[in-house]
């Protein structure tokens, strides 16, 4: 079980509606953990009201209280109001932290690939193949060797690898 969410807050994100309890002294069968703990903390009242957007519920946020009772409508409203603005900042952050790795990754895309053409060009230069053959040639060499094709195109753009040696070296260069 996840140590970060008690029970009863399970069983909010489960259902998405409030779960309650007035005195969680009472409560050691149906939470044989948190319930204890809770008391032992202090804590004698506890009401779970679900993080939501729309049907979607992702979490739930537990509101506690010391002296045993019901927790009043009032807390449960802020508490709920509270609920949904950390939902919509928790949902935000998602959204830019998305983002931002669709954009590392397109960006990292566009530099191999940049690496790759320039590859190509050199070899096709030294060698005098189309880029077509060039591709297939760079594509050959990475195989043979089992490295990732933008090393070799790397080590190619950068003179690391001869072009000489590549073509000499790629054993399958005509292998779709």
């Amino acid at each position: 079980m996840n140590r970060f969410l008690e029970p009863h807050s399970l069983d909010c994100v489960d259902t998405g509606i409030a779960v309650a309890s007035a005195d969680l002294a009472t409560e050691s069968d149906r939470w044989p953990q948190f319930a204890p703990a809770a008391v032992n903390a202090g804590f004698r009242a506890a009401c779970a009201v679900p993080m939501r957007l729309r049907d979607d519920v992702i979490g739930a946020l537990t509101l506690l209280g010391t002296p045993p009772g019901a927790i009043d409508d009032a807390s449960v409203a802020l508490g709920q109001a509270l609920a949904d603005i950390a939902t919509i900042g928790i949902l935000q952050q998602r959204a830019i932290r998305h983002d931002e790795v669709v954009s590392e990754q397109l960006q990292a895309t566009l530099h191999h690939r940049t690496v790759v053409e320039q590859a190509k060009g050199v070899l096709a230069e030294a060698s005098g193949l189309d880029m077509h053959q060039a591709y297939l040639a760079l594509r050959g060499y990475a195989r043979a060797h089992h490295r990732r094709l933008s090393d070799v195109a790397h080590d190619v753009a950068t003179s690391d690898l001869d072009p000489a040696e590549l073509l000499t070296g790629s054993t399958d260069a005509s292998r779709p």
